[in-house]
């Protein structure tokens, strides 16, 4: 069973970090805008995740099991704050930004959950501040602050739905739901993007696989591991989607590793690392609610 859950946690991994990789394919090749890139992603994930489930239970059980919206929500300000950000931003740098931001946020919510790190975990924190501080600060190098910023927002949203994920007992019906109440916007969002932004074939593909494959299936199978891991275990594992997102980067796209990315990387990943190893906030039972 544990292997099991390794297996499919390390596939939710691979899937999160072709998203990187895949928006950037589409994004920075302008093959794609963002308001019609994440639409047809959103929809995507809509119909795949619509059809799967709609072969193992009705709609209508689909609804009942999920029937709020903050999981929508919380999907959607991911979707698009991250598609507008990787116009411009790198797969690896935004991925540094995004899981940074993502760990973060958790530890945030961990905070005003009542819980209080000690020294060893603040100077974590510090460490990994200090390297965001040093990614973002003035430099050639450096992310411009707007796109930064949105990508900030899509890691808040991101981990807002991974607390909410944590308390599913029906990851893929959730999930699905999650992306059907999407799918008025999405469909906004395509219209509008069509009237004005430029896609291509190569953009719709790309925007297609990153919604039924690496969003789609990818979120529900985060959603079946997350009630299996700890919070400190689904941090750790979160932080190789900027190693991996990076490598594609390289294979796929030919993006440079600078020093400055790699010192960043070095201190966002180590310091947050620190603060999670033997952290008493991330030692909660694996099934308790968030």
């Amino acid at each position: 069973m544990r292997t099991q859950v390794v297996l499919l946690a390390a596939g939710a991994m691979l899937a999160f970090a072709a998203n990187s990789v895949l928006a950037r394919l589409a994004l920075g090749a302008a093959d794609a805008g963002a308001a019609v890139y994440t639409g047809a992603r959103l929809l995507s994930g809509a119909a795949t995740l619509a059809i799967i489930v709609g072969l193992r239970m009705k709609v209508s059980t689909v609804a009942r099991m999920n029937d709020s919206w903050p999981g929508a929500l919380t999907l959607l300000g991911f979707a698009l704050a991250f598609s507008v950000a990787y116009v411009v931003l790198g797969a690896a740098t935004g991925a540094l930004i995004l899981f940074g931001s993502v760990q973060f946020s958790m530890l945030g919510w961990a905070i005003f959950k009542g819980e209080r790190p000690n020294a060893i975990e603040w100077l974590g924190v510090g460490v990994a501040s200090a390297a965001l501080i040093f990614l973002l600060g003035p430099s050639l190098q450096a992310p411009h602050p707007m796109d930064a910023m949105l990508m900030m927002i899509a890691g808040a949203c991101w981990a807002a739905y991974s607390v909410i994920g944590r308390g599913s007992r029906a990851p893929l019906a959730d999930n699905a739901s999650n992306f059907i109440r999407c799918a008025p916007v999405a469909i906004l969002l395509m219209v509008a993007g069509l009237l004005s932004e430029p896609l291509t074939a190569a953009g719709l593909a790309y925007a297609v696989m990153s919604g039924a494959i690496a969003s789609g299936v990818g979120y529900a199978v985060w959603y079946s591991v997350l009630p299996s891991l700890s919070r400190t275990s689904s941090a750790f594992i979160q932080l190789t989607v900027p190693v991996l997102a990076a490598a594609g980067g390289v294979l796929l796209i030919g993006e440079q590793m600078t020093g400055h990315l790699l010192l960043a990387s070095a201190g966002v990943i180590g310091g947050i690392a620190r603060t999670l190893w033997g952290s008493k906030w991330g030692q909660g039972s694996a099934n308790a609610r968030s």
